[in-house]
């Protein structure tokens, strides 16, 4: 469906008063901690990619559940301070994130949009607090390129050859803990929210994820540029989540399209999130931890401090399935969009 095409009906929804990120955690795995140039903003770096687990899908629970102890701990909270947490990952049955959070005592909602379930989960957490209908939650995201590997691709021992066009799924998780107490320093506020459309371009080759999804980003990154109170020159940063080299190409395409040139104010989080001079991860990063890490060491830093004032993050997800991608489906997208500014 061309964007022309699509219908013309509300997706943006701006927030009744600010909704607090009150405070970040995020761990990733060596690859992450030694082929970053944000490194320093990560607070926890793997040894290895087990993290001490027996396996690789324990592994990325234990992600996820040391993401949001940093955060609780970060902000002075325990579990039992928080009314209700939305967690996404890229597993069957969103395992990850389900087993990772058992035992916290801690009410979840267990959400899938593929790589942009961080954006999902903090505009669903942020709409429920507006709401007024809890007072503070969690949103939270994970993914592990050695359990993504497995859940939709080949064995790693397989040694299959990857296609420049492929990305490398991020070993990482993200969490934020959000309110609306206008109390202490708080990282940054949400004050508005995209809904993501599912978009399908039709293509059906599952290792260009970045142009399956860029065609779901314009959608979003146009919505709110229409819809919201802001013009393109009120962001400093259009920020989609793992586009990668090939999708974020597409993506400057399809925005000129619509009469708007984001090239000096769009980011990356797939293709920013390693050294690519250093590390083969050909077009770029990926998975839900992609945009959650880059989250939480690099952009609500940036906000905090005054660099950034307002920016839109854009996850993307491309919501493919192993099953389907077998029988030759093309693969349908997804983009939540976020609006952040800084407090």
């Amino acid at each position: 469906m061309a964007l022309s095409e699509a219908k013309n009906r509300k997706r943006c929804i701006l927030m009744k008063g600010p909704i607090y990120i009150r405070q970040s955690g995020c761990v990733t795995g060596p690859k992450e901690g030694s082929g970053s140039h944000f490194a320093d903003g990560f607070d926890r770096i793997w040894e290895d990619d087990f993290g001490g687990e027996k396996n690789w899908e324990e592994a990325e629970s234990a992600l996820l559940k040391q993401a949001v102890e940093i955060t609780l701990a970060k902000a002075g909270f325990g579990t039992g301070d928080v009314d209700c947490a939305f967690a996404g990952d890229l597993l069957s049955q969103s395992t990850a994130s389900s087993y990772g959070l058992s035992g916290l005592g801690i009410p979840h909602y267990g959400i899938f949009g593929a790589c942009s379930g961080s954006g999902e989960a903090l505009a669903l957490c942020s709409m429920l607090i507006d709401g007024g209908y809890i007072e503070r939650g969690l949103a939270a995201a994970s993914s592990h390129f050695a359990s993504a590997e497995r859940e939709f691709r080949f064995p790693l021992g397989y040694g299959s050859q990857r296609p420049l066009s492929a990305s490398w799924t991020v070993t990482g998780s993200g969490a934020f803990l959000l309110d609306r107490d206008e109390i202490g320093e708080p990282l940054a506020k949400v004050t508005g929210v995209v809904m993501g459309e599912i978009v399908d371009p039709g293509i059906t080759d599952a290792m260009n994820m970045g142009g399956c999804m860029a065609p779901a980003a314009a959608l979003t990154i146009t919505s709110a540029l229409k819809e919201f109170p802001y013009l393109l020159e009120n962001y400093d940063q259009i920020i989609t989540g793992d586009l990668g080299e090939v999708g974020s190409q597409a993506l400057m395409d399809l925005m000129l399209r619509q009469g708007y040139d984001i090239g000096e104010r769009h980011m990356d989080c797939g293709l920013c999130i390693y050294d690519r001079e250093k590390e083969d991860v050909h077009a770029g990063g990926s998975g839900c931890g992609c945009s959650a890490v880059m989250l939480a060491a690099l952009i609500l830093p940036k906000i905090k401090s005054g660099d950034w004032r307002r920016v839109l993050f854009a996850p993307t997800g491309a919501l493919l399935s192993k099953v389907r991608t077998q029988e030759k489906m093309s693969v349908p997208s997804i983009a939540h969009g976020v609006v952040i500014e800084r407090v």
